[in-house]
């Protein structure tokens, strides 16, 4: 009997039909592994996952492996997206086991859920014998079984890192974080590492902040050379915008083409900085273009942002992206085909699979004369519209509170900068007024649904699907990420409740999440009991939980003058800074909040009628320092602290800027108000 038809998880639903008898994550199942005295198969996965499909082909839809499966185990499906938790616990185990991680992930555990084997991707003849294998081992070497088992759980508790020894985040271990960066940096291709290859966003989003701080010309080169990379690279889709989740190769060429709403968050928030502090237009235009794909694509009316769209279209990864010459041809006839096949390098061999090409930007297009850049427009419209024809990826809709929480704060971020900027002398000014309405209200959508649905008897949970809210409680990233998504509403709308929730989710992380040394950790002091209790302090393909807390902490405290709330963020960053020194790639988030601590962060509070049009509001956005929050309305608008007992001398809007709760005078010119801030 499958038991995944009532699931919420799209991933799990894909599973609904399987010969095997699965059951979702819940204490019957390992009460029905007791009963019959056999292990638990724990399969870990989502639904965008390349090889979870090819896993779940091969053997999941199999009735003779199906058979093996439900004679000797209890078979259980995770979404690692909707338990995190469950995923962490398993994935450290993996690791510890086999050297390596990855979905789909495969345990197999006794009924209590100790683990004792794993492994990742088993193809067909592989898996059956090691369903014989662990089944025999379970009847004839039980004591052996066990023995191992215990083992693996005692090397994973020992590998989570809760707090312990730490030291304040200096300018010194932050400049060294850059040091190490710029050493590992890959000169030609940029980014870091080798195939595959990922986006460092976050690391992308602290060398931004470092070259603020420091003026290094060499962070700020790296990003700039990284950008320029991905954005002109497969890795970006040069049609619709948005990023794929990483490239197969070491030059970003072919991607794997899943897209995640956690990598377009942060990226959206990469390149709107980088537009910000230089101007770039390659900056402006993929800022732009991501908004556009996250509010187009991904968000749902009436809730959030969607969690992926998948790698495959009609179980054929990549069909719905890849094009031949004559297909640009048949698209747009013999003149432009050609066109567009010198400008996206689509050639007769091909870059990917069966002589087709994923579109890369072979040419400069975003300096280039107005009617290059008129041409290449308009192919990049008819193309679209040819693609928009062909079947298209499935899309995994369901709501991740943290990711979502990204997202928002993302686009707060791009609406911000795109108002400096907004110019109707523009020659594509109408586009970026439609993209910021639509991103406007999509952000909007997904904050109240975040605030209305996800936000139960004051405790978050992690997700949502078709506006019914899952059950899984959230964890740390969600707390962290959603309150920092507030903290971002506040300031973006003047509105006192989006600063009150922040504060609601802030209080119940640090009441249920806190560890006594200092650290964190991932689940609730209340949550389900696992085998270990996760506390990963590392950023990884999002910010850890650490990270994402101490960043919402930095902010709130920021914006409310409550001082604890700094502390007790100082006092979690210490707990990682050792590791920043370290492993500078693996604690990028880390080190970005570590700057906004080191800037001060600035609050800066502008009084005015006008904060939409006020230039004193344009400056301060403009100038802002690493981390620094603006706030701007009437003097002592409800909710709004930093406006409180602040009025405007002589009738004139007037800048208010702290310095870690220190304030300078206040300032009425943007002259006075650049000086201010550093500039």
């Amino acid at each position: 009997m499958n038991r995944l038809a009532n699931a919420t998880s799209p991933y799990l639903l894909q599973h609904a039909d399987n010969p095997v008898d699965w059951w979702p994550w819940c204490e019957e199942a390992f009460a029905e592994a007791k009963r019959r005295d056999v292990p638990v198969i724990i399969s870990v996965g989502y639904a965008a996952c390349h090889w979870c499909h090819v896993m779940a082909h091969e053997s999941f839809e199999n009735e003779a492996v199906a058979r093996l499966m439900n004679e000797d185990f209890v078979p259980i499906k995770v979404d690692r997206e909707e338990r995190p938790d469950v995923d962490a616990v398993y994935m450290t185990a993996t690791q510890a086991m086999t050297g390596q991680g990855g979905w789909p992930m495969t345990v197999f555990a006794a009924p209590d859920g100790t683990p004792f084997f794993c492994g990742t991707y088993f193809p067909r003849p592989n898996f059956i014998r090691l369903l014989g294998s662990v089944a025999t081992a379970w009847r004839d070497q039980r004591e052996a079984v066990l023995r191992q088992g215990a083992a693996v759980v005692e090397a994973i508790g020992g590998a989570q890192a809760v707090g312990g020894p730490g030291a304040p985040l200096t300018a010194e271990l932050l400049d060294a974080a850059a040091d190490q960066l710029a050493r590992e940096y890959d000169e030609t291709n940029g980014g870091f590492g080798g195939a595959p290859k990922f986006p460092p966003h976050m690391n992308l989003l602290f060398l931004l902040r470092h070259h603020q701080r420091t003026g290094s010309a060499r962070s700020l080169e790296i990003v700039r050379h990284t950008c320029e990379a991905m954005a002109r690279g497969g890795l970006y889709d040069q049609l619709a915008g948005g990023f794929a989740r990483y490239s197969v190769d070491g030059h970003w060429t072919v991607p794997h083409f899943e897209k995640m709403l956690y990598d377009n968050a942060l990226l959206l928030r990469v390149y709107t900085q980088l537009w910000r502090l230089t101007g770039d237009p390659l900056a402006r235009r993929v800022a732009r273009d991501t908004a556009r794909f996250l509010a187009d694509e991904l968000h749902r009316p009436g809730e959030g942002f969607a969690s992926a769209l998948d790698a495959d279209t009609q179980g054929v990864e990549g069909l719905t992206y890849v094009w031949t010459p004559a297909q640009l041809v048949e698209a747009l006839g013999d003149e432009d085909g050609r066109w567009a096949a010198d400008l996206f390098g689509v050639t007769e061999q091909g870059t990917f699979e069966h002589g087709t090409s994923v579109l890369k930007l072979a040419r400069d297009v975003d300096d280039a004369d107005p009617e290059i850049r008129a041409r290449w427009q308009g192919v990049v419209a008819r193309l679209l519209a040819a693609r928009d024809a062909r079947p298209q990826p499935a899309r995994d809709d369901k709501v991740v509170a943290a990711w979502n929480g990204l997202a928002i704060t993302a686009i707060a971020e791009f609406q911000q900068v795109a108002a400096l900027y907004a110019s109707p002398d523009d020659e594509d000014a109408n586009l970026m007024e439609g993209v910021t309405i639509v991103a406007d209200g999509a952000m909007r959508d997904a904050a109240e649904h975040l605030a209305s649905g996800h936000v139960v008897d004051g405790r978050l949970r992690r997700v949502s699907r078709d506006r019914v809210v899952g059950e899984p409680a959230g964890v740390l990233e969600d707390y962290g990420c959603v309150a920092e998504a507030f903290c971002a509403m506040h300031q973006l709308t003047g509105e006192g409740r989006w600063l009150a929730l922040a504060g609601q989710l802030l209080d119940v992380a640090l009441a249920r999440f806190a560890a006594p040394d200092g650290g964190f950790y991932d689940t609730a002091d209340d949550a389900e009991r696992l085998v270990t209790r996760p506390a990963d302090p590392t950023d990884n393909a999002t910010p850890s939980g650490r990270s994402a807390i101490v960043a919402a902490l930095v902010a709130y405290a920021a914006l409310s003058g409550e001082t604890r709330y700094r502390e007790a963020a100082e006092t979690t960053l210490s707990t990682v800074a050792p590791i920043v020194g370290r492993h500078a790639r693996f604690t990028g988030y880390a080190a970005t909040v570590g700057e906004a601590l080191l800037s001060g962060p600035y609050e800066i509070a502008v009084v005015t009628d006008d904060p939409a049009g006020d230039p004193l509001v344009a400056a301060a956005h403009r100038h802002a320092p690493p981390g620094a929050v603006v706030v701007a309305g009437r003097a002592d608008q409800p909710g709004v602290p930093l406006l409180a007992e602040r009025p405007a001398l002589d009738g004139r809007s007037t800048a208010y800027v702290c310095r870690g709760f220190v304030c300078d005078r206040p300032v009425t010119s943007v002259d006075d108000l650049a000086a201010r801030l550093g500039r």
